[in-house]
Formats: C-alpha cells, structure tokens, sequence
C-alpha cells in the first residue's frame, strides 16, 4: 500500500535538494509526494514602510513552490506532485501536514550552534515533532 511522502519547500538550494531527494524516494516507493511551503508575517510587518496594499505573501509562496517544482524536477514528475501552501509557521505546517505521512523530508540550512538557537531550526523541530519518520537532507 502507497504511502505519502511530505516534503518542505522554500526556494533555497537545500530545500531543492530534498525535494529531488523526496522525489526519487517516491519513485522507489511508489509513494504519492507532497510538497509544503509555509510562510508567515514578520513580527516587524505592521511597522513596514512601503509595502503595496496588494502584497499577496499567499501568492507568492505559492509561486516559490511552483517554480521550486519546475526548476528541481522533470516535468512529468512535477505534475504529480500536490502542492499546498499553509499561512503560519513552517515548521508547524510541516508537522500539520505530515500527519498520517509515511515520510517528511526537509533540507537543512546548516546553521549550527548559537546562530540555530537564536534563529530556531525547522528541520530541529520537525524532527523532534513529526508524527512520523524525519529525513534531514544534508547539504555538500
């Protein structure tokens, strides 16, 4: 029986790497794949100058997935894949989202030490709080 594979997508190289990763563990497995980005507001956002009235964070999450998608992916793969944008914190969305997932996959930015602590870690906290196994994706 298929499962889900949940993956974490973010426009940066390392999440790149685990969608390609997350896809070639699909096709070994015949496991659906499922990409997720997650975004939210700054703390700082209602004191922002300048931003447009018609700033859509929503669309433009969703335009970052899709071209994560096509950039990382054969086309006929890509077109596979169920892509979901979730408002609020990534690394939640991602624990959300892999509820009754057979596997979630994220890249790791690679910060370490008291830049981790201060900065918090997605792939720290979805590993500790997945309700399933956790695949971090290394980077070189």
């Amino acid at each position: 029986m298929a499962g889900r594979i949940v993956v974490g997508v973010d426009g940066s190289e390392p999440s790149l790497k685990a969608l390609k990763w997350a896809a070639g563990q699909a096709a070994l497995t015949g496991d659906s794949l499922h990409a997720v980005i997650g975004w939210e507001y700054p703390a700082s956002w209602s004191a922002a100058p300048g931003v447009p009235p018609d700033f859509d964070p929503e669309q433009l999450a969703q335009q970052i997935l899709d071209e994560c998608l096509t950039k990382a992916l054969d086309p006929a793969v890509a077109a596979g894949v169920t892509r979901t944008v979730v408002g609020g914190n990534p690394a939640q969305a991602l624990v959300d989202q892999a509820e009754g997932a057979s596997l979630l996959v994220v890249g790791d930015r690679g910060h370490a030490g008291f830049k981790a602590a201060v900065l918090g870690s997605v792939s720290t906290r979805v590993a500790q709080h997945a309700p399933c196994p956790v695949v971090v994706v290394r980077g070189d």
